[in-house]
């Protein structure tokens, strides 16, 4: 499945949810749900800066492919992480460069986050962006 194909069935399913409280609950419970990271990779190099809680990126990059893993002490902040990690994870960077995080307002998940949340989701987005960008020509 393409990229765009992945957020297209990722923004009908959230639609899915009318409630914007039930749709946050399921970010949540993805959060809780998610493996998080291991300790070795809650440093500083992979922390995103930006949110009030602790969020951690750990990208990776293999056979043209771009992997992205997460974890966060807010389960918020793990579920919206897991995310993206998930959508944009086994994709080479020039089909991640084509898909913008933003689509997430669509589905009115980022109008409902506080203003420190959305400064998490944004950095997120914008790492995951910037790590496709160093792997473009890889």
């Amino acid at each position: 499945m393409t990229l765009k194909e992945k957020r297209d069935r990722l923004v009908e399913d959230l639609g899915l949810i009318e409630d914007p409280q039930e749709r946050l609950a399921y970010i949540i419970d993805l959060g809780k749900n998610a493996p998080g990271l291991s300790d070795d990779y809650k440093t500083e190099s992979f922390r995103i800066e930006g949110c009030i809680s602790n969020l951690w990126l750990y990208p990776s990059f293999a056979d043209g492919l771009c992997r992205f893993q997460s974890d966060s002490d807010a389960m918020i902040t793990k579920g919206l992480s897991t995310l993206l990690c998930g959508l944009y994870s086994g994709h080479g960077p020039s089909e991640i460069l084509e898909v913008d995080p933003s689509f997430l307002a669509q589905v009115g998940i980022s109008q409902h986050l506080s203003p420190n949340r959305r400064n998490g989701l944004t950095q997120i987005g914008n790492r995951i962006m910037g790590y496709a960008r160093l792997h473009l020509d890889s």
